[in-house]
């Protein structure tokens, strides 16, 4: 059962990103980029086990986000990029302020539900922490390395259009290494036994290998969406 969930998760994103973009334009994806940004951050908290190794959830949904940020960089340019990475660093500063705010309560007798919350939430600051680092070193690479391989491949061969697989998956494999490296060791260990620690980091790139393959062809729709639909690029 969680294999069956965790593929199609991976098309249930990254058809909502797109489908966000169709609806909201440039707004949708910048919306896309909050939502799972903060999400990820409360579903790696869960571990589970899948395709016979322990792993935890939120990878998926974190790897839409470089979708969101090679979406942004294809359609609405390097800026535009730099400004979806800085809206999701933001959104996870105000979400850690607000979520460790609620601590600060006392809460009422009748009340059943502020220690379930405390327990999900008491390692958040950590977990989001080291998120927060990991996102802001492999989003910033991402926006570079797209648009490095993107400038090459134009002057190379002389066609803008061309080779968007290239800088999609070019920039995205390098960095979701990154990611995966540097926020699992930021927010496991100690946690987690280093046994576990070495399956998180296997499994957890392999599943953004996949998961950086599989979302070319929804790379390459919005775009067709974007030619068909030229009033998305204004919004």
């Amino acid at each position: 059962m969680n294999e069956i969930l965790m593929v199609a998760s991976i098309f249930a994103f990254f058809g909502g990103l797109v489908v966000f973009f169709r609806l909201f334009g440039k707004s949708g994806i910048f919306a896309w980029t909050v939502i799972c940004t903060i999400a990820a951050n409360i579903e790696v908290l869960i571990l589970v086990h899948a395709f016979g190794m322990d792993t935890t959830l939120g990878n998926v949904l974190f790897a839409s986000s470089f979708l969101a940020t090679d979406m942004m960089s294809e359609l609405y340019g390097k800026k535009d990029a730099n400004r979806c990475v800085k809206l999701g660093i933001a959104a996870n500063v105000t979400f850690i302020i607000i979520s460790q705010s609620w601590f600060l309560y006392l809460p009422a007798a009748a009340d059943t539900m502020s220690g379930p919350i405390r327990t999900v939430f008491a390692n958040t600051p950590r977990v989001m922490l080291s998120s927060l680092f990991a996102y802001v070193v492999c989003e910033m690479y991402d926006v570079w390395a797209y648009h490095f391989l993107w400038s090459w491949t134009e002057k190379k061969f002389g066609d803008k259009k061309r080779f968007l697989w290239l800088r999609n998956n070019g920039s995205t494999l390098v960095s979701q290494l990154i990611n995966v490296v540097v926020f699992n060791l930021l927010a496991f260990v100690g946690v987690f036994p280093a046994s576990v620690i070495i399956q998180i980091l296997i499994f957890g790139y392999l599943i953004f290998i996949v998961t950086s393959l599989v979302d070319t062809p929804f790379l390459y729709w919005a775009r067709r969406i974007a030619e068909k639909h030229p009033e998305l690029l204004e919004k």
